[in-house]
């Protein structure tokens, strides 16, 4: 599904997604996107220290797996094309054109290099927001999960991107740079689905459970962002993710 095949939101209006049934996530004022790779040598410490942040209080930390390394060698399991095309258009909004891997992104806005953990923490303390620009939610009913957005005067073309998150997958590589080694990776993105567009009015959303989410799936996470990648406006989440 392409951005353009995004329905526009408004009051009742459907899109596509699944969830489980589970309890509301805590708050949150930070989220961290870290874009890593099975076949990139220099990524299990930016893995750990993404491990580490899942568990601080008002942090949603996610892992995006790209699949350009995979002409290492070794095929990456969970990458997709698409998490390596939200880093490309992330780089491109910013103007940058830097794409790399071990790469966070805070907010939506803010890279660095995820390795570099002293630089991660303190990025992450500068960027806790008192609260977001958007009031955003998830419920869940017998068959649906319905995602309410509120009314805003921010940006008038925003894209809310639903994701179902599997909280823990370990890993056995087989070849390629990093062959032998098992890793764990947390809160991993298993598809990026753009479910539609916001044009700064209150709306609601029912989406079906039924057809988009992975069989290892454990959690869904909204994201309502500026334009196509911008600074994030919104976040909601349900289910079970690493803690």
């Amino acid at each position: 599904m392409t951005r353009r095949d995004c329905l526009a939101l408004g009051a009742g209006g459907l899109a596509a997604c699944v969830a489980r049934p589970a309890l509301a996530a805590a708050p949150v004022d930070v989220v961290v996107e870290l874009f890593s790779s099975q076949g990139c040598s220099s990524c299990p410490p930016a893995d750990r220290i993404l491990g580490e942040i899942r568990t601080r209080p008002g942090v949603l930390a996610l892992t995006f797996h790209v699949d350009y390394w995979d002409y290492l060698g070794w095929k990456d399991t969970l990458a997709s094309a698409d998490f390596s095309q939200r880093q490309y258009d992330y780089a491109k909004a910013r103007g940058d054109m830097d794409v790399y891997t071990p790469q966070m992104v805070v907010n939506g806005q803010k890279p660095l290099v995820g390795s570099q953990r002293s630089e991660v923490f303190a990025v992450l303390d500068q960027s806790r927001q008192t609260h977001w620009p958007i009031e955003l939610s998830m419920s869940d009913g017998a068959k649906e999960l319905a995602i309410e957005i509120g009314a805003g005067e921010g940006p008038q073309d925003a894209t809310l991107w639903v994701m179902p998150i599997t909280d823990r997958i370990s890993v056995k590589i087989g070849k390629g740079e990093m062959a032998g080694r098992e890793i764990t990776y947390n809160n991993v993105v298993r598809r990026l689905i753009p479910a539609g567009m916001w044009n700064g009015k209150a709306s609601r959303l029912t989406l079906p459970k039924d057809g988009l989410m992975t069989s290892d799936a454990t959690a869904c996470v909204a994201l309502l962002q500026q334009g196509k990648v911008g600074p994030i406006l919104a976040c909601a989440s349900w289910g079970s993710m690493a803690s």
